[in-house]
């Protein structure tokens, strides 16, 4: 530490924001065993123990909103994680620079577009007069008021999910591509392999302990769909497919006050999310991989 204090100086801001904003909140929890009441505060507040759990596996509606959840989480894991790892090798066999770079700005830019905004966006290429029911319409089909089906709303939501983040995930992946030795493409092009082989057999296995991290690191979050996509695209005739956890925390949460009850739910997620974390680390460690 005396040869390398100004090190150990740079990293006090991150330990001091992981302590106030990550740690800290952490005693929050015990309002999930109270019933919290907001002007008596944590120390006042009543007990109840595990009665707040009781009552929400007991809720009808819950089961339906952890359904929700659920489907959309696991669409979400199926479509939408080897999307930026497909761009990423499609990335990777472009040779043209100018090209290269002109399309990487533009899968990057949706990223830092709010949700927001690509509900608007969404709402607008989907209304009964937007884009796509004016393609349809070139072809005498009738529009189709999509927001409002319930068949179409997941869909929705996983494409406009990757849509908005596939481009920035590629970023990872891109850079553990470029650190893969160029030796061992010569190597393979002597050895006849075409670009295929050699995707098959150099970049994915090498690009393998990446894969799995980030993997990982999204199983940790399964249920945690994030509340800004659903809310700003969720309608009063999709709620029977599209309400999940977060939208449920906010309604009973914010708008009634229950926060022993929303707090309950989200220990719940956490924990569900450790196990998950924990039963595919224990997995993945078998390959030699894994987070720890």
């Amino acid at each position: 530490m005396k040869k390398h204090w100004m090190l150990y100086v740079m990293i006090i801001p991150g330990i001091l924001y992981y302590i106030i904003f990550k740690y800290v909140p952490l005693l929050g929890s015990v309002i999930a065993f109270q019933d919290y009441q907001i002007f008596k505060g944590i120390f006042e507040s009543p007990w109840v123990w595990f009665e707040n759990f009781k009552y929400i596996f007991s809720y009808q509606d819950f089961y339906q909103v952890l359904r929700n959840t659920i489907m959309i989480a696991f669409y979400q894991l199926i479509f939408g994680f080897p999307a930026p790892i497909i761009l990423a090798l499609l990335f990777n066999e472009v040779r043209l620079m100018f090209f290269k770079r002109t399309v990487q700005s533009l899968f990057y830019l949706p990223h830092f577009l709010s949700w927001v905004v690509v509900g608007g966006i969404v709402f607008e290429l989907l209304a009964a007069e937007g884009v796509i029911n004016a393609i349809r319409g070139l072809f005498g089909a009738a529009p189709i008021l999509f927001m409002q089906e319930e068949s179409y709303f997941r869909t929705i939501v996983v494409v406009s999910g990757i849509w908005k983040s596939v481009g920035w995930g590629t970023i990872i992946y891109l850079a553990a591509i470029t650190a893969i030795n160029p030796s061992l493409y010569e190597a393979a092009v002597i050895d006849g392999a075409n670009r295929w082989k050699q995707i098959r057999y150099i970049t994915l296995p090498l690009l393998f302990p990446t894969i799995l991290v980030l993997f990982l690191l999204n199983i940790g979050n399964f249920l945690e769909l994030g509340f800004d996509q659903i809310f700003n695209l969720l309608t009063p005739m999709t709620y029977s497919v599209g309400d999940i956890i977060e939208t449920y925390v906010y309604r009973a949460g914010v708008l009634q006050g229950q926060f022993s009850v929303t707090t309950a739910i989200g220990l719940f997620q956490s924990v569900v999310g450790f196990i998950l974390l924990w039963i595919f680390n224990r997995l993945a460690r078998k390959s030699g991989q894994g987070l720890w």
